[in-house]
């Protein structure tokens, strides 16, 4: 009850950030838009995403291995494609989160390992999402027009740069209380195993690279949804716009991030001198990009031998094998 509950309210709130970000926009401007689609630039966008959700599997093969989690790049592909299925019906990516888990525990690693190597992957990842807005930022904060939207910007950089050391910090600090309180310890010991992959010898550089690639082919997906309309927009502007929204669009409030997404572009394509109408329309498809992908990994989850298997029910409490042990730089 409580869980449906929860999807409920994040179902409203997806709906009332669309109608929100919609309400002010010409409907025949966005329709003229999408009536010229190239078709080729959204075809083009599908197999950018697929890549990108590959690129992810690599990193996370490599972050499950140091977790204990051990996966082959195959299982690390189908269960990003699954996850990338579930992603579309459930809050953000929790739900694709929630299904990797319980499919990885499946292979014999364990509720605890499995969740390490997920919260550690996504870790990561929004760390390296964080070093490219700063980065980025004394490109993009001379693009964006007005106080309000520079302050915006540099908060969001901030607070992202903030919540990145802070995790990797955390791992460092010799408070014991921290081993031992059930709600720091295991966002403890993510943060020693984050260290550990970073700080790696072997694995560090190339989960750097890895993440890297990732985030900029989301960049390249969002500029084929620009070249597919003819937007006005370079690839300059794309580079510099589209990091940020993809930050703020993971904040788990909404369904696949619909409605964060869509008012979040709107806003700063408006900001940075952009038709907002432009920049709806560029979300409207790159949203359904991700379905398209999405639908494929459905497809990937009724084929595989995993459906078969008995109902999911991801109960972590449940079973806690031994703290994945640590790793030799």
């Amino acid at each position: 009850m409580r869980r449906l509950l929860i999807l409920s309210v994040r179902i409203l709130v997806s709906l009332a950030l669309l109608y929100l970000a919609l309400r002010g926009i010409n409907f025949t401007a966005i329709k003229s838009r999408l009536s010229q689609i190239n078709v080729g630039w959204i075809g083009l966008a599908v197999i950018v995403t697929v890549v990108q959700i590959f690129i992810g599997a690599l990193r996370w093969r490599e972050i499950s291995e140091l977790c204990q989690a051990p996966l082959t790049n195959l299982q690390a592909f189908r269960y990003n494609m699954i996850g990338a299925f579930f992603n579309q019906t459930l809050p953000s990516s929790i739900g694709g989160d929630a299904v990797r888990l319980w499919l990885v525990n499946r292979t014999g690693a364990g509720w605890r390992a499995a969740t390490y190597s997920i919260l550690t992957d996504r870790a990561i990842g929004l760390i390296a999402l964080a070093l490219i807005i700063v980065a980025s930022l004394p490109w993009s904060y001379g693009m964006i027009a007005g106080s309000k939207g520079r302050l915006a910007l540099v908060s969001v950089d901030l607070a992202a740069l903030a919540g990145g050391l802070g995790f990797l910090l955390l791992g460092y600090l010799p408070w014991t209380w921290l081993k031992r309180w059930w709600p720091t310890r295991h966002f403890h010991a993510c943060s020693v195993i984050a260290n550990e992959v970073i700080l790696n010898r072997r694995s560090g550089p190339k989960i750097a690279v890895l993440s890297m690639a990732a985030h900029v082919l989301t960049v390249v997906i969002a500029w084929c949804a620009v070249r597919s309309i003819s937007a006005p927009a370079n690839f300059e502007q794309v580079f510099m716009l589209i990091p940020p929204i993809m930050l703020i669009t993971m904040m788990p409030i909404s369904i696949a991030g619909w409605g964060v997404r869509e008012a979040t572009m709107m806003v700063i394509f408006g900001y940075a001198g952009l038709a907002q109408t432009d920049g709806t329309a560029v979300s409207i498809l790159f949203g359904a990009v991700s379905f398209i992908v999405g639908a494929a990994g459905g497809l990937v989850w009724i084929l595989s031998s995993e459906k078969t298997a008995a109902a999911i029910a991801i109960s972590p409490a449940d079973d806690e094998p031994a703290e994945p042990k640590s790793v030799n730089s």
